[in-house]
């Protein structure tokens, strides 16, 4: 299936937002796997990547970044930079992305793959993503490529009033749920939680995860 094959069949799938659809023909998934699992790259799957962890299905990726309802001013934080292939398709389709990653290798070679393909609006950190990257917050949306059992609260902090973050949320082997989190502009009121889709992710690991 070629880049705009694939927008085409997202677009059946359900996937409206036009912008979401143009970023995701422009990009190649096979540059984003290993090579032994290239072959697999046009199936609406995910492959693993190495170190325990995937690249998330062509839809799902779609649905979440639909689900942030990007305009392309925002300045997003990103946990679990993995591959760098959803990483990509948010640089795309904002002004910044913060992408935080525990696993060295795959923040190494996400780093210089995105250099390679020209997206010089990604900053990458190496590290606890559940703890979020405080010093660049707030931030207007916030996605998450790992799921932990509950929201860890760094995360929340973090998002700006009116933000919107999208995070799987489970125990791992057991019933996941993508989540749409909508942080209030007033203060005192409490975010709006919406329920997406069942999914399932890897899990994520962290300090702010053990401290709950």
């Amino acid at each position: 299936m070629g880049d705009w094959g694939r927008a085409a069949y997202l677009e059946a799938q359900g996937i409206q937002d036009r912008r979401v659809l143009e970023a995701i023909a422009r990009l190649d998934r096979a540059e984003f796997v290993p090579e032994r699992v290239r072959g697999e790259a046009g199936v609406d799957a995910p492959l693993p990547i190495g170190y325990g962890q995937t690249i998330s299905q062509p839809y799902v990726v779609a649905l979440m970044t639909e689900a942030l309802q990007l305009q392309g001013y925002e300045r997003v934080l990103e946990i679990g930079t993995g591959s760098g292939y959803q990483t990509a398709v948010l640089s795309l389709l904002c002004r910044e992305v913060f992408t935080v990653e525990i696993v060295p290798e795959l923040a190494r070679s996400a780093r210089r793959l995105l250099r390679r393909l020209g997206l010089q609006n990604v900053y990458f950190r190496l590290g606890d993503g559940s703890l979020g990257w405080p010093e660049q917050a707030p931030f207007d949306c916030v996605l998450a490529a790992a799921a932990p059992s509950d929201v860890p609260l760094p995360l929340v902090a973090q998002l700006a009033r009116g933000g919107r973050m999208v995070i799987p949320v489970g125990p791992m082997g057991g019933t996941q749920e993508l989540l749409r989190i909508r942080r209030s502009r007033h203060p005192g009121e409490l975010p709006l939680v919406e329920r997406l889709l069942p999914v399932r992710f890897v899990p994520m690991t962290g300090q702010a995860l053990s401290q709950e």
